[in-house]
């Protein structure tokens, strides 16, 4: 928000939604006492004047210096509200259709009678319509607010099962957890997050792997969450990479060496975690003899004007003596654009960054978000020829504070020999 015509934009866009939908509050008062009338008039006008004010003082002020509680209820109440109004305007813009309709009607009738259109009662809005947009508007009502209080922190595990034909003996049964998108500057409920770093390790995983955004923008986000992310270890080692939030180029900077320095200070908080934060190279595993390849590259998109830092060459060498190659990338995008391309021998790429959107239905039946038409591997696996990608759905959140159908997950993933 840091661009005057934009935030002029939203403002008018929020404020117009606002006056429109209002004509419908209207008339669904009109029975009201006159006191009630009031009372529900300043609330409707209040949290219209507290969107403005919020967008003004966003625009005037960095928004990610904001206290981080006062930012995620600002960014809840606004988000529902605009959405419920939304809503509830799609009914009023009906029965203004209608009412339209009915109008050109009288005045067709008035040619071919010497009767004049009636000004003093004008066509009445339908009642019905706007008791049904009311029904319609308390869906994203509900539904919203039970994503912020509720599914914001329903952690789910999801296990999957993957045959490798290549797989040494010694790697059989293999135990990977996958966590992503952690976003620790979106988070306000400390015990929360602590309990789903307790279901990630109550699976006893032979080796952990973070794939990318462990903030929003600034490395001091971790300040309060360090603390509970460097409990995630595993026998044979945690490795992690970045993403596209990582670097720090969502947020304004004093400098480009602020902007550096922030960075270095994220890298040294990987490894106070005890993580393996893999900058474009790879780690070995070995049993009885047997390599698998662990390799790790920086955040590379190829859809959405997303960075290109990491170096898959460079991270890929060396490792042709692998039975196995696991590789981290944030990205999903990366997996058709490159690795399918010039990385056949890459057995599994693991990703995240879409979040699923953090809406959508997900089940056993209906697996549907907006975001699919921007990905074609958005969310769990995806198999093609003899490569797999897993695109987990992340572990925080970031913008709006919940998760509607798209839950916050752990991933854990059993290899075996086929």
């Amino acid at each position: 928000m840091r661009s005057l015509t934009f935030v002029s934009i939203v403002i008018l866009v929020f404020v117009s939604v606002d006056i429109y939908v209002f004509q419908g509050v209207k008339t669904l008062t009109e029975s009201f006492s006159p006191t009630t009338r009031k009372v529900l008039y300043l609330l409707y006008w209040s949290i219209t004047a507290l969107a403005v004010a919020f967008f003004m003082a966003a625009f005037l002020v960095n928004f990610e210096k904001w206290n981080r509680i006062i930012r995620l209820v600002m960014i809840g109440i606004l988000t529902v509200s605009f959405f419920t109004k939304f809503v509830f305007m799609i009914f009023v813009f009906l029965d203004d259709i209608l009412r339209g309709i009915q109008w050109v009607v009288q005045k067709v009738k008035t040619q071919f009678s010497s009767e004049p259109i009636s000004t003093e009662n004008p066509i009445p809005r339908s009642e019905f319509l706007l008791k049904a947009g009311l029904v319609a508007a308390s869906v994203p009502l509900v539904g919203m607010t039970w994503g912020i209080v509720s599914g914001a922190h329903d952690y789910r595990v999801r296990r999957q099962r993957i045959v490798l034909k290549n797989l040494p003996s010694s790697f059989h049964g293999l135990k990977i957890v996958q966590l992503s998108d952690i976003h620790s500057g979106s988070f306000y409920n400390k015990t929360a997050v602590k309990g789903g770093v307790e279901m990630a390790m109550r699976e006893k995983a032979d080796v952990i792997f973070f794939t990318g955004d462990l903030v929003n923008n600034e490395s001091s986000e971790m300040k309060y969450y360090q603390e509970i992310f460097e409990k995630i270890k595993a026998p044979l080692g945690v490795y992690s990479t970045l993403g596209n939030h990582d670097y720090g180029d969502y947020t304004q900077w004093s400098s480009l060496q602020a902007k550096q320095e922030n960075l270095q200070t994220l890298i040294k908080i990987h490894k106070q975690m005890g993580w393996n934060l893999l900058m474009n190279e790879h780690r070995m595993l070995e049993r009885g003899g047997d390599k698998l390849a662990i390799i790790g590259i920086e955040n590379w998109g190829a859809k959405g004007n997303f960075p290109k830092y990491g170096k898959m060459k460079q991270a890929y060498a060396n490792t042709e003596d692998a039975s196995v190659k696991l590789l981290l990338s944030h990205d999903p995008s990366h997996w058709d654009a490159q690795v399918r391309k010039d990385y056949k021998d890459i057995d599994i790429m693991f990703a995240g960054h879409t979040h699923g959107m953090q809406f959508g239905i997900d089940n056993k039946f209906i697996k549907w978000s907006p975001v699919q038409y921007m990905y074609e591997q958005w969310a769990g696996l995806y198999t093609k020829e003899n490569q797999h990608l897993y695109v987990n759905r992340g572990f925080g959140f970031i913008g709006f504070p919940g998760r509607i159908g798209m839950l916050p997950e752990i991933t854990v993933m059993e290899l075996v020999k086929g």
